[in-house]
C-alpha cells in the first residue's frame, strides 16, 4: 500500500483511507450508479459493486467466523482496538484460503482484493478502528445467506441466555451504518439515536426467532441489507418479455409489473431510474418479479393453492431453539501432563481425604478426555491439510504442463520446420501422381504394340510355309543392319531390345512370350526409377535439414519417359 508506512499503526489508533481506498470510490463513481432515484435500490447497488470489486461475494459468514477465531479476534472484547498491521493479515488469511478453494478456470488475486478492502474499511470508519467494526462490516459485505449472517450478528448482540442487548446492538448497528454512510448514503440510512429502539421494543426479550423475523422484514435503518441479497440472487435470471420502455429484447434481473396498466412491464434499469411512457406514470404501484413464471405454471399453481394442494406461503426462515445451543469450547484443550514428582505432594496431602482423592480421579479423567479431543482435533486437521497440499501439487503441474505446451505451440523454428515438411510432402505427392501417369502412358503404349505385333504375326503366316529355329533366328536378328538404327539408353536400354528384338523376329517367334517379356522389363524399369527418385528426394531432403538449402537435381520423370519414347 502506499501509504501504509505513513498511517500510524498502534491498537486502536485512527486512520485514513490510501490511494487504493480512493481508486475504488472513482470506479464506483464510473458506473453512475446515483442516477438511481430510489436511495434503497441505490444503496444496495452500490454495495454490492464494492462486494463484488473486493471478491467478497466468494466468501460466506463461516470462512468469515473461521479466519476471525484464527485471527484470535473471537476472544476479544467487542470494543477493543485493533491495528492496522492485524486487520491486513486478518482479510489477508480470508483471501489466501479462497484462492486456494477456487478451481484453475476462475482465479484471483489475494494481494489486490486485500488491499481494496482493507482501504475501504478505513474509509469507511474514519475514526477508531474496533473488533466490532471488523466483525460488522466483514458479516454486512460478505456472501452466502443472509439468515446465517443475521444469526451471527445475533451472537454477537446477545448474551449467554440468548437474549438480545440492547447496547450491543446499538454498537453494531453503529458499526454495520458506516457502510451506506461511507457510500454518501447517509442522509437516508446513517446512524441516529434512535435507530436501535426502533427496530426491537425494549420491554420485550427479544430472542433469536424474533430478532430472524423483525430483520428478515428490515426496519427502515436495515431495508438495505435484505435488497442487496435479492440483488445476488437475480443477478443472473432472464425474463423473456420485453420493456414497455426502453424495448429492450429480455430482462435480466428484476421485472416491474404496473398493477393499473395492462401488460405494461419495466426492466429494472428503466423503473430505477423513473422512466415513464404512454398512460404510465411513475406513481402507479408496481409489483416487483424476481422469477418468470409462464401462464400454465401461474394458473397450475393457483389451482394447487385453491384445492389445497400447497401451503399459501412458506416460513421465511427456519425455527430455531430459544435456548441457545451449548457449543464445546476447544480453546483450552491441552495434552494430559504426566504424572511426575510436581503431583507427589498433592497425591501425599490428599491421601487422607475420600473427597480429594475423588476430585483427583475427576480430573485425571477429564485430562484424559481432553487429550483424546485433542487427538481427534489434530488428526481432523490435518486431513484438510493434505488435501490442500494434494491440490497445490496438481495444479503446479497443471500449471507447468500448460506453459511447456504453450511455448511448443508458439516456437517459431518448429512451425518453419512442420512448413517446409508439410510442403515436401505435398512435392513427393505431385512426383507420384506424375510417376503414374507416365506409367499409364507406358502401358497404352505396350497395349499398341503388342496389337501391331499381332498384326504382323498374321500377315507373316501366311507368307512363310515353315519357321526355323529361335536359336538362328536370334543370331540374324542380332547381325541384321537394321538393330544398329536404334541408339542405346542408359535405363530403358533392356526395354528397348526386347521390343526390337520382338519386330526383327516377326513371326518365327513366339510373340507372347517376348511380350510379356517386355511388359516385365517396363515394370522393373519403373519400379527402380520410382526408388531411385525416392532415394535422391530423402538425400535432398537431408541436405536441407542439415545445410538450409537444396542442393539436389529433380529429375522429370515425364522426360525420362519422353526419351524412352523418342528412343522406341
Amino acid at each position: 500500500m502506499e501509504e501504509g508506512a505513513q498511517r500510524e499503526r498502534g491498537r486502536g489508533a485512527p486512520v485514513t483511507a490510501g490511494a487504493e481506498g480512493r481508486r475504488i470510490f472513482m470506479e464506483l463513481g464510473e458506473q453512475n450508479l446515483d442516477a438511481i432515484c430510489l436511495s434503497t435500490y441505490r444503496t444496495a447497488c452500490k454495495l454490492r459493486f464494492i462486494q463484488k470489486r473486493c471478491n467478497l461475494h466468494l466468501i460466506d459468514i463461516y470462512h468469515v467466523i473461521e479466519a476471525v477465531r484464527d485471527a484470535g479476534l473471537n476472544a476479544v472484547e467487542l470494543n477493543a482496538g485493533i491495528s492496522v498491521t492485524r486487520l491486513e493479515n486478518l482479510v489477508s488469511s480470508l483471501f489466501n484460503q479462497l484462492s486456494k478453494r477456487l478451481p484453475t478456470t476462475h482465479t484471483i488475486d489475494p494481494l489486490q482484493s486485500t488491499v481494496l478492502l482493507v482501504e475501504f474499511i478505513l474509509a469507511a470508519v474514519e475514526s477508531r478502528l474496533t473488533v466490532l467494526s471488523v466483525k460488522a462490516m466483514l458479516a454486512v459485505l460478505c456472501g452466502g445467506k443472509l439468515v446465517d449472517k443475521l444469526r451471527y450478528m445475533f451472537s454477537q448482540v446477545s448474551d449467554s441466555g440468548g437474549v438480545l442487548v440492547q447496547s450491543k446492538f446499538d454498537a453494531f448497528l453503529r458499526e454495520a451504518l458506516k457502510l451506506p454512510t461511507a457510500l454518501h448514503e447517509g442522509p437516508s440510512f446513517g446512524y441516529t439515536h434512535t435507530s436501535a429502539r426502533s427496530c426491537f421494543p425494549q420491554q420485550k426479550r427479544v430472542m433469536l426467532n424474533m430478532f430472524l423475523d423483525i430483520v428478515s422484514d428490515p426496519p427502515q435503518c436495515l431495508v438495505w441489507l435484505p435488497l442487496l441479497h435479492r440483488l445476488a440472487n437475480v443477478e443472473h435470471v432472464y425474463h423473456p418479455v420485453s420493456c414497455s420502455y426502453c424495448r429492450g429484447n429480455g430482462m435480466t434481473g428484476f421485472r416491474y409489473r404496473c398493477l393499473r396498466c395492462r401488460g405494461y412491464q419495466l426492466c429494472q434499469n428503466c423503473f430505477w431510474r423513473g422512466n415513464a411512457s404512454g398512460s404510465h406514470s411513475s406513481q402507479h404501484q408496481m409489483k416487483e418479479h424476481s422469477t418468470w413464471k409462464s401462464p400454465a405454471t401461474k394458473l397450475g399453481r393457483a389451482l394447487s393453492r385453491t384445492l389445497g394442494c400447497m401451503s399459501s406461503r412458506e416460513p421465511p426462515h427456519p425455527i430455531y431453539p430459544e435456548e441457545p445451543e451449548r457449543t464445546l469450547n476447544l480453546a483450552n484443550i491441552v495434552p494430559s501432563r504426566p504424572v511426575g514428582n510436581t503431583s507427589e505432594p498433592m497425591l501425599l496431602s490428599s491421601s487422607s481425604s475420600p473427597g480429594a482423592t475423588k476430585r483427583l480421579a475427576a480430573a485425571q479423567r477429564m485430562n484424559e478426555e481432553h487429550a483424546l479431543i485433542a487427538a481427534y482435533v489434530n488428526r481432523l486437521q490435518s486431513s484438510p491439510r493434505e488435501i490442500l497440499a494434494e491440490i497445490k501439487r496438481l495444479r503446479t503441474e497443471h500449471e507447468a504442463a500448460c506453459q511447456l505446451s504453450h511455448q511448443g505451440s508458439t516456437n517459431p523454428n518448429l512451425l518453419a520446420e512442420l512448413r517446409l515438411l508439410r510442403q515436401r510432402k505435398d512435392e513427393l505427392e505431385q512426383r507420384m501422381s506424375s510417376l503414374q501417369e507416365s506409367r499409364r502412358e507406358l502401358m497404352v503404349q505396350l497395349e499398341g504394340l503388342m496389337k501391331l505385333l499381332k498384326a504382323q504375326a498374321a500377315g507373316s503366316s501366311h507368307a512363310s510355309p515353315s519357321r526355323p529355329s529361335p536359336s538362328s533366328v536370334r543370331s540374324v536378328g542380332a547381325a541384321s543392319p537394321h538393330a544398329y538404327m536404334y541408339p542405346p539408353q542408359d535405363s530403358l536400354a533392356g526395354v528397348g531390345g526386347d521390343v526390337r528384338e520382338a519386330f526383327a523376329q516377326g513371326p518365327r517367334r513366339n510373340l507372347r512370350n517376348d511380350l510379356l517379356v517386355a511388359a516385365d522389363s517396363i515394370t522393373n524399369t519403373v519400379s527402380s526409377l520410382v526408388k531411385e527418385l525416392h532415394s535422391d528426394d530423402g538425400r535432398e531432403e537431408e541436405e536441407r535439414l542439415l545445410n538450409g538449402k537444396d542442393r539436389g537435381t529433380f529429375i522429370s520423370p515425364r522426360s525420362v519417359s519422353l526419351s524412352f519414347l523418342s528412343s522406341n
